[in-house]
């Protein structure tokens, strides 16, 4: 098109001149007024019929008009756009057009780049004439679905639905005559005969305008609702609520100005036909007709938006919503009186009657409504809010402000009770697996304000009850040694006893459990690993028969459980009369904390422990092994109470009492004992009876480990960074280092004892006959002294005292330190004797009888120890006639493996009695003294 016009000229040169039109002519230019864009933009906001005339302005209007993404977009809106659906169908076509013989140049003539000006090319700026009726879309080759050489009426014809558009308003009469021809039931349908085609998207939108614009002008347009086209066109309640949702489908594509109003109007129209619909629905429930009008009006409801309505109306008249005070009043759940405590039994009912409450529902909820409204559902989310959640949260409210375990017990308990329920609750059978989801989902949202505070709450209780119990020992220990004290100074002058006070040892421990078995030594602990499991499970042990508790050397145990006193039967015993002097009053508190070595931790407070610890991760357990949300802050609650056990049951129990057992036998000494007839030394006696107590300890912590937090995965013994591993190690750790500890000092207690009796048994004419007062007879008896049989009396009793009860490796090293320094402890003992060649044959018995006890202890290298000090006796029986042979023994080293050095030996050989008499030849014979250089 030209961009020059011609305009009316008067006057001027004769128009027989040739040139007089053009010099006369005017150029006018020709522009667009408003951008293709705003234009664009523009066209959002215009009605549908507005845009059928607006597509008449001009070819290029039409082609923005009937651009195919502005109907896709409307079809999206509406959700009748399926983009797959659409791709599959392009490619499709894209194959079918690829193996047709399409020329390039054809392909491109159906793509358009017709400028807004009217040009068919702005780069040649000439257009070339089109018809009318050609339709510009997205992509041009998507154009074989219209015809690419097809004609288009400037009119769509009734397949596009757009024939119901009409440009003038007298037209109106006609066209609702020609609505009305139309089946209405057809209309219901409509969307789902919307196809998803590329380049097609006007004329599928046609068809949805065609069936539903004129009820939808109607129906924003009508003065009184009971007039609308829609219910004179429907007489059918579901036709009616199905043409009302199609609206209100439809309404999502109005996108014209004051759509907002149009939607609102609309929307009063469906709530006053929802209400209408709703309150016969609510007079069915009244007369229970479920297969009747309640069935019927719930699929209306459906039809029109889902059937919420519906089931709103049939939750809030349910009994066990509108009844949930039937079910059962949480309150009943506490009895009162002291102490309060939490009845299982009735929160149980009340479960119960939930569930079968909830199942009648169910079943009523299958007849009436239809799978489409997730009834069941929505019942179950109302039900878990205002039925279990407030009953749950009345409940542990209440428990917490009455008691903290109660309120424990509660939480714990009320959890796995709503675990068994939600196994209990019969699915609709339209819901599946997921309902059972929901159900565990909203017993979570009914727990979760509560178990925060709950795991803290655990822990705290746990923590409050172990230290108190722990205190109450130690109170209890520190009344019961003052009274000793005062019992036994009671007759000592007052200014010494208050001198001497703050150097007095502060407790005195008693035995733990006078209801626990005790175990005779002579086979401790045999069967400890089913002891200690037993006692972790709260079985109650038996034992063999009544002789095998008397013959225990542990006195019973005073109880301290539900904070009674210490009593127990050592108290009950008389007790001697107190002491007149100070002195014999001090030994009587010492000897007195001595025997009470054996009870300075007590295996009652550690079950009493152990057992509440068991309880707390019981109740937490309970949210991990149902695998909920809350799972890992309940096993990191667990393994903190475990922490927290070996805690105090170790810093502030265990290692307290051998600090005090290895203080207690630091000031032990032999020489203040006037009693020495048993063949034990009774501190050290009593430290492995402790020491025994403390692995019955661990044996009962291993078997809590494994059955509490291993068995059920609380804990990964694996994890070396786990906090139960590292605290149960460090625990092992510490219990190890004071047992080590505390046998250390036991054998220095020991040694002490061994060389206490080497000294005030061992008679000058036992290895010496030839002293004053000797008897021929003394001579003739070659067997081991007195005194080397108490010596290994002694040492044996305390070395099979830890047979059996402690592991192998710690029984080796014990035996193997006992027998190295009882070695020392002879050594020393046979330099402060004199020793006669008639005395010697004793020695050497005597040195026979320590190595053959130390043959049973199964030592290789401690036996070696033993035969270089067999070997060492030999000296004492060489004749002194034979000084020369005596030297040779002495300065040969191989003869005493190394033990001994021949300075050693030397300095042994001067305890002979004749030494004096032979020390210059041997001298002579050893280092050549006295000899002449040829």
């Amino acid at each position: 098109m030209s961009n020059f016009k011609r305009v009316t000229v008067t006057g001027g040169p004769s128009r027989q001149d040739v040139l007089a039109p053009l010099r006369m002519t005017q150029i006018v230019g020709s522009k667009p007024v408003l951008p293709a864009e705003i234009l664009s933009t523009i066209l959002d906001y215009v009605t549908v019929s507005d845009l059928i005339h607006f597509a008449q302005v001009s070819r290029r209007m039409k082609e923005m008009v009937y651009d195919d993404s502005r109907w896709v977009l409307r079809l999206r809106l509406m959700g009748c756009w399926n983009e797959s659906e659409a791709r599959k169908r392009a490619e499709a076509k894209w194959r079918q057009r690829a193996g047709s013989h399409v020329l390039p140049h054809e392909e491109q003539a159906e793509r358009t780049g017709i400028g807004v000006n009217g040009n068919n090319n702005p780069a040649l700026g000439s257009r070339k004439p089109r018809n009318d009726s050609q339709t510009i879309f997205d992509a041009g080759w998507e154009q074989a679905d219209v015809g690419v050489n097809g004609h288009q009426q400037s009119v769509a014809g009734p397949a596009d639905g757009f024939d119901a558009v009409h440009l003038s308003s007298n037209a109106t009469t006609n066209h609702s005559s020609s609505y009305k021809s139309q089946d209405p039931l057809s209309r219901l349908d409509i969307f789902s005969q919307v196809r998803s085609i590329r380049g097609q998207a006007r004329q599928e939108y046609g068809k949805i305008h065609g069936s539903l614009n004129p009820c939808y002008i109607d129906a924003i347009t009508c003065k009184d609702h009971t007039t609308a086209m829609v219910f004179r066109l429907y007489r059918d309640p579901n036709h009616q609520a199905q043409m009302l949702a199609n609206l209100a489908r439809f309404a999502e594509s109005d996108l014209a100005q004051g759509w907002l109003e149009r939607q609102e109007k609309l929307q009063n129209l469906s709530e006053a036909f929802e209400t209408a619909v709703a309150r016969e629905f609510a007079q069915a429930l009244e007369t229970a007709d479920v297969d009747g009008k309640q069935r019927r009006y719930a699929q209306v409801l459906a039809a029109l938006n889902g059937g919420q309505k519906g089931v709103e109306i049939f939750t809030s008249n349910s009994p066990i919503v509108a009844r949930k005070g039937e079910l059962g009043d949480p309150l009943d759940c506490l009895r009162l009186g002291p102490p309060v405590k939490f009845s299982l039994q009735e929160s149980q009912r009340f479960f119960t009657r939930l569930a079968e409450g909830f199942n009648e529902q169910i079943a009523l909820i299958d007849r009436i409504f239809p799978a489409s409204t997730k009834a069941a559902v929505t019942f179950l989310e109302r039900v878990g809010k205002e039925v279990f959640s407030d009953y749950l949260s009345t409940l542990l409210d209440e428990a917490h402000r009455t008691g903290l375990e109660p309120y424990l017990e509660a939480v714990s308990g009320t959890y796995h009770q709503s675990l068994y329920m939600a196994k209990a609750l019969r699915p609709s059978k339209d819901t599946g697996d997921d309902f059972y989801e929901s159900v565990d989902r909203i017993i979570a949202c009914a727990f979760e304000p509560h178990i925060d505070l709950y795991l803290s709450e655990e822990y705290s209780f746990f923590k409050r009850k172990s230290e108190a119990q722990v205190g109450e020992w130690e109170r209890q220990l520190s009344e019961q040694d003052a009274s000793m004290q005062s019992l036994y100074m009671s007759n000592v002058n007052r200014q010494a006893d208050k001198r001497d006070f703050l150097t007095s040892f502060k407790k005195v421990v008693m035995m733990p459990v006078n209801v626990l078995p005790t175990f005779p030594l002579s086979s401790p602990f045999g069967g400890k690993s089913a002891t200690a499991k037993a006692l972790v499970n709260g079985e109650n042990l038996r034992t063999n028969s009544q002789a095998s508790s008397q013959m225990s050397t542990r006195p019973a145990t005073p109880s301290i459980i539900n904070g009674a006193t210490l009593s127990g039967n050592r108290l009950a015993t008389p007790l001697p009369e107190p002491p007149t002097t100070e002195l014999s009053a001090k030994a009587a508190i010492m000897s007195s904390r001595l025997e009470g070595i054996r009870s300075l931790f007590s295996i009652e407070v550690a079950l009493n422990l152990v057992h509440t610890a068991k309880a707390g991760i019981e109740r937490a357990a309970v949210f991990y092994r149902a695998q909920s949300q809350f799972g890992e802050d309940a096993r990191k609650q667990c393994q903190l109470i475990f922490v927290l056990l070996l805690q105090i049951l170790g810093n502030r129990h265990i290692k307290a009492g051998f600090d005090q057992a290895v203080d207690h036998l630091a000031k032990y000494n032999p020489k203040e004992i006037q009693n020495h007839g048993h063949t034990e030394v009774r501190p050290l006696v009593t430290f492995l009876e402790l020491v025994n107590v403390g692995d019955l300890i661990q044996q009962m912590l291993d078997v809590f480990y494994e059955q509490e937090m291993v068995a059920p995965r609380l804990t990964d013994r694996n994890d070396f960074l786990d906090l139960a591993v590292k605290e149960k190690k460090k625990f092992e750790q510490m219990l190890d280092e004071r047992v080590a500890a505390g046998l250390n000092k036991g054998i220095e207690v020991l040694m002490s004892e061994v060389e206490f009796v080497c000294a005030t048994t061992q008679k000058a004419e036992d290895f010496n006959p030839d002293v004053a007062g000797a008897t021929r007879a003394d001579i003739m008896d070659i067997g081991p002294s007195e005194t080397a049989r108490k010596v290994v009396d002694i040492v044996s009793s305390h070395t099979r005292m830890l047979v059996g009860s402690t592991e192998k490796n710690l029984l080796d090293v014990f035996n193997q330190e006992v027998g190295l320094r009882m070695f020392t402890a002879l050594c020393k003992h046979l330099k402060r004797q004199r020793i006669s060649v008639a005395g010697s044959i004793k020695l050497i018995s005597d040195m026979n009888h320590y190595f053959t006890y130390i043959q049973t202890l199964k030592n290789q290298n401690l036996l070696e120890y033993f035969i270089a000090l067999r070997e060492l006796a030999q000296i004492y029986l060489v004749d002194p006639s034979d000084a020369k042979e005596l030297a040779t023994i002495i300065a040969d080293g191989d003869r005493f493996h190394g033990i001994f050095r021949a300075e050693e030996v030397y300095e042994f050989a001067e305890r002979r009695a004749d030494w004096y008499q032979i020390r210059a030849k041997v001298e002579r014979a050893m280092y050549g003294i006295g000899c002449d250089v040829m």
